[in-house]
C-alpha cells in the first residue's frame, strides 16, 4: 500500500508520526504545507466547469491533489481550532473539489458527486490538540463519502503508533 502524508503542522511536531507511518507502508511521499503557497478555495466552480479537474488558482496545491490521484491512501496531520481542524487542514479538503465532477447521483438514498477518476479514495487524519475523536472521525467518513471513497478515521497525534489498524 503506498501512502501520501499531507502535513499541515511544524515538520518537527509531526516527525515521529510521520516516521510511525512511512514504516508500514512499502512506498510513500510526505508533503509539508506549511512552506507551500496554499490559497483557500473561492467557490468559482472553474475546476468544474472552466477548467475540469484542474483548480483555478494556481498556487503549489496542485502537487497536492496529483499526489492523491498516485498513492492509495492519503493521511493529513492537522492542528485543531475550536475542537475541529484547523483552518488550514479545513482549506486543504476544501479544495479537494477537482477530484469530483459538478454532477450529482443518488447513492443509498443520498446525493453525491460523482468521481471525476476511477479511484477509491482513502483518507484519514491525526490531530495534534483538543478535539472530539467521534465528531472529527465521522466528519472524515462524510468527507471520504463525498469522494466515492473510504475514510481511514481520526486519531489523535499521539496515538499516530495505534492509528489505522489493518489498514496501512
Amino acid at each position: 500500500m503506498s501512502l501520501l502524508v499531507v502535513n499541515t503542522l511544524p515538520a518537527e511536531k509531526a516527525q515521529a508520526a510521520i516516521d510511525r507511518l512511512t514504516a508500514r507502508s512499502a512506498e510513500s511521499r510526505v508533503i509539508h504545507t506549511q512552506p507551500l503557497n496554499i490559497r483557500p478555495c473561492i467557490g468559482c466552480n472553474a475546476c468544474w466547469l472552466k477548467t475540469p479537474g484542474r483548480c483555478a488558482m494556481r498556487d503549489d496545491y496542485e502537487e497536492i491533489l496529483k499526489a492523491y490521484l498516485e498513492y492509495d491512501a492519503a493521511v493529513f496531520l492537522s492542528g485543531t481550532a475550536l475542537n475541529f481542524v484547523d483552518h488550514r487542514m479545513k482549506n486543504l479538503v476544501d479544495r479537494l473539489l477537482p477530484l469530483v465532477t459538478m454532477y450529482t447521483c443518488v447513492v443509498d438514498g443520498q446525493c453525491r458527486h460523482v468521481p471525476r477518476y476511477n479511484k477509491e479514495y482513502r483518507f484519514g487524519l491525526l490531530y495534534d490538540g483538543a478535539a472530539d475523536q467521534a465528531y472529527l472521525s465521522q466528519w472524515m467518513d462524510r468527507v471520504a463519502l463525498n469522494f466515492g471513497g473510504k475514510s481511514l478515521g481520526a486519531f489523535p497525534l499521539k496515538q499516530a503508533k495505534e492509528a489505522f489498524p489493518c489498514t496501512l
